[in-house]
């Protein structure tokens, strides 16, 4: 059950001068005390529990609280939160698997001691998050953050981050399986990074962050990298040679892929096709997106697709700018025939002449589906709409 809702619609309400706080003591209402109490009982257990921005409201202190929070799975809150209330909950809640941390600007270094309390009393915490949308926040804190999930390196198996670490704590991680990096400001060096190695490393997802720090990842991984999603950063041509060479040297056991493609580098993709035998889905952004001066080789494209490809490969997405020819892609789908049928994504394909092409393939069973919305589904999701 989730209560985040509840929490947030209340605290809207303060905002909207819609429920007037009456108690300047606990700067809560009496209708919010009232609420609050019926949910919280010890007939009630809660698995999810999120804490808006600064919350203030002594919540382990409802009766039956601890019955009612002592199974709790997921936690989230940001450093505004009044600490009292995560020393509170301390000595109730042991059993969290997932601990979401949002990263303030300019918090004191106070704020960190009941999250950390917090962090350190779990028994088997598994995945955490932490997310800031802001370029400069304390350190101080991150590097306390980052230190107090150390405990944790046998347990933690999901590891995401919106910041570039302070510290090296990742090292520790041996058992971590999934990596999620997101650089909302595309300007972080993450050089603390490099030459990191994590044996376990099965899903890697980074949005921004130099394909220098991400190919010295790839390099020490173990060979069970399943999922790599490269997205949102530019580089150039020795670098997305690196970047290739890294995994089809790396990651036999490879399964879904989203990465640029460089033109000058289609050696290297025949050379991922073939050693990547597991692929199953690949996902190519070109270098026009950015460039329009930039024209795509989408002959050559195809027939290294057809001729290389490994027998389970039959989902593709193709990011660009300048659309393939009519010819190109009636050759492509003639020369695919006899393998599986493949699903297709792409943009600007939605013309009558292209649609009547992938219509009378999509007849031969040379296609299965098709799609000129990428942005409808997930990144590695070819058959389900997301709505």
């Amino acid at each position: 059950m989730i209560i985040r809702n509840l929490f947030i619609h209340t605290f809207q309400l303060i905002k909207l001068g819609l429920i007037n706080v009456i108690d300047e003591k606990s700067k809560i209402s009496i209708v919010q005390k009232e609420i609050l109490n019926i949910f919280i009982n010890s007939n009630t257990k809660f698995t999810h529990l999120y804490l808006p921005y600064k919350f203030t409201y002594q919540i382990h202190l409802i009766p039956g609280a601890k019955s009612c929070l002592s199974e709790l799975q997921f936690f989230s809150c940001d450093a505004s939160v009044n600490e009292n209330i995560l020393i509170g909950l301390v000595g109730m809640c042991n059993t969290i698997r997932e601990i979401e941390i949002i990263m303030l600007r300019n918090e004191k270094i106070s704020n960190s001691y009941g999250i950390v309390r917090l962090i350190e009393a779990q028994k088997k915490l598994s995945n955490v998050h932490f997310v800031s949308n802001y370029q400069k926040i304390n350190e101080e804190i991150c590097e306390i953050l980052e230190n107090s999930l150390i405990k944790h390196a046998n347990t933690i198996q999901y590891f995401g981050t919106t910041k570039q670490p302070i510290t090296k704590f990742l090292s520790s991680f041996i058992n971590l399986k999934r990596l999620e990096l997101n650089d909302n400001f595309v300007y972080m060096s993450w050089n603390h990074l490099e030459n990191l190695s994590l044996p376990s490393l099965q899903i890697l997802k980074a949005r921004s962050v130099p394909v220098k720090i991400l190919a010295s990842l790839i390099e020490n991984t173990s060979g069970y990298l399943t999922e790599i999603k490269i997205d949102r950063i530019r580089h150039d041509v020795n670098n997305n040679k690196r970047i290739i060479q890294s995994i089809y040297q790396n990651c036999p056991m490879l399964k879904y892929l989203k990465l640029l493609f460089i033109k000058s580098n289609f050696l290297e993709l025949e050379k991922l096709l073939i050693s990547c035998q597991y692929l199953i889905g690949l996902y190519i952004i070109f270098e026009d997106v950015w460039d329009n001066y930039v024209m795509i080789n989408w002959n050559h494209l195809f027939k290294i697709l057809t001729q290389s490809s490994p027998s389970g490969l039959f989902k593709f997405k193709f990011y660009y700018s300048g659309k393939p020819k009519l010819e190109s892609l009636k050759l492509f789908f003639d020369n695919w025939k006899n393998k599986n049928p493949m699903l297709l994504q792409t943009t600007q394909l939605c013309k009558d002449e292209y649609i009547d092409l992938i219509e009378r393939y999509k007849a031969k069973g040379i296609i299965k589906k098709f799609n000129d919305n990428l942005y409808a589904f997930d990144d590695f999701e070819w058959i389900q709409r997301i709505f």
